[in-house]
């Protein structure tokens, strides 16, 4: 049983994705991040960085005593190793995929996560910011365009690598970008979303929270902290 600590954001759906394709068998612990369940003691045991999604493995592949891990990435990593699928066993085609994980890890993800910040929760608006998280974004998405001209999915088969940069393309329009510019994206967008698992997956989403606008009280909590602060959850 895979025990994940989750809410319905970009990180939170990637791993739901890889559950329902595989079929794990897991429970959702929901962590309401606007609300500051990520602060709790007991999520900050396992998910230091109190952030979500967090996984615990109580049925590990050594057979020994549960795992948890934090960070979608490396979670995503750990499941196709547990599994066996979604990511290939050999050195080259893992090296692919690992390669263009952590490029949404380290690129994608948090460009597009400060194109959301800037240009839809920052008290002031800031021009040079917003243009420089779109513009940003705007040039990742070639990146992605560009390697999608030449398979049809990120690093050949259906991965892992697929599975952590669709959800950042899924508020393509809040980010500022249209997929009409990006046809070979726009191609790999639609059939992912049309995969029955990520159908799956968004539909448990939905029913932990319905999208709504985010309230003052949940920026303080989401924007406001400091390590300080933190520790004094």
């Amino acid at each position: 049983m895979i025990e994940l600590h989750y809410w319905p954001t970009p990180n939170g759906h990637k791993i739901t994705m890889f559950l329902e394709e595989t079929g794990l068998d897991y429970d959702i612990h929901p962590v309401n991040i606007g609300k500051g369940d990520q602060f709790r003691p007991e999520f900050l045991s396992f998910s230091p960085n109190n952030r979500m999604p967090a996984i615990i493995d109580r049925a590990p592949k050594d057979g020994g005593a549960p795992i948890s891990v934090f960070e979608s990435g490396a979670i995503l990593v750990y499941l196709a190793e547990k599994t066996g699928k979604f990511m290939p066993a050999d050195v080259r085609g893992k090296t692919n995929v690992l390669q263009w994980l952590f490029w949404q890890m380290g690129g994608l993800g948090p460009m597009a996560g400060q194109n959301h910040h800037f240009s839809a929760y920052a008290p002031e608006k800031l021009p040079y910011a917003i243009d420089r998280y779109v513009n940003e974004t705007n040039r990742l998405y070639g990146v992605l365009d560009r390697q999608l001209a030449k398979y049809e999915f990120v690093a050949g088969d259906y991965s892992i690598a697929d599975m952590a940069a669709y959800p950042w393309i899924v508020p393509y329009e809040r980010q500022g970008q249209k997929l009409e510019d990006f046809p070979h994206l726009k191609r790999w967008f639609e059939a992912i979303r049309a995969r029955p698992a990520t159908v799956r997956a968004y539909e448990k989403g939905a029913a932990i929270s319905a999208p709504a606008p985010m309230t003052e009280e949940a920026k303080k909590i989401l924007f406001g902290q400091t390590a300080a602060s933190v520790g004094a959850v």
